[in-house]
């Protein structure tokens, strides 16, 4: 400070005649306007992070079903359909929303599409779609 004298008077006042306090009081009141103003912006943020986790997820899932049903497709004397080994394997709330198709051969093509669940209400993110293919077993009768 300048030829030692303090900023702030004897009675805790500042030079221009306003206490301590009641600056900091006006400060916490436009420190809450500033929140609300910031506060969609990270609403819109974590909702994106969410979103995109939950597609990620739904991709994986997509593979999970495609490979369970082309690997039950490759079964000598499977217990159960493709398609219902795939429905199996996925998470219960997103397999209503699958759809698992099979072609079978020499080698077992399996897709599985599965609708991407959105956490805002009237969008649509469309579908995860991932394929999986396994040989079947040699036979030693040949």
């Amino acid at each position: 400070m300048r030829s030692g004298r303090s900023a702030f008077g004897s009675d805790g006042k500042t030079s221009g005649g306003r206490t301590k306090s009641r600056g900091r009081r006006r400060d916490a009141g436009s420190m809450a306007i500033e929140f609300l103003g910031f506060l969609p912006i990270l609403l819109a943020v974590a909702l994106s992070v969410v979103q995109l986790g939950i597609a990620a997820y739904t991709v994986q899932q997509a593979g999970t079903a495609a490979r369970a049903a082309a690997r039950t497709a490759t079964a000598d004397d499977p217990k159960t359909s493709p398609e219902s080994a795939g429905q199996a394997s996925i998470s219960g709330w997103l397999a209503d929303g699958a759809d698992i198709s099979v072609s079978a051969g020499d080698e077992a093509h399996a897709t599985a599409s599965i609708e991407i669940p959105s956490v805002i209400p009237g969008v649509s993110f469309g579908d995860a779609r991932r394929s999986a293919t396994m040989r079947r077993p040699e036979t030693g009768d040949e």
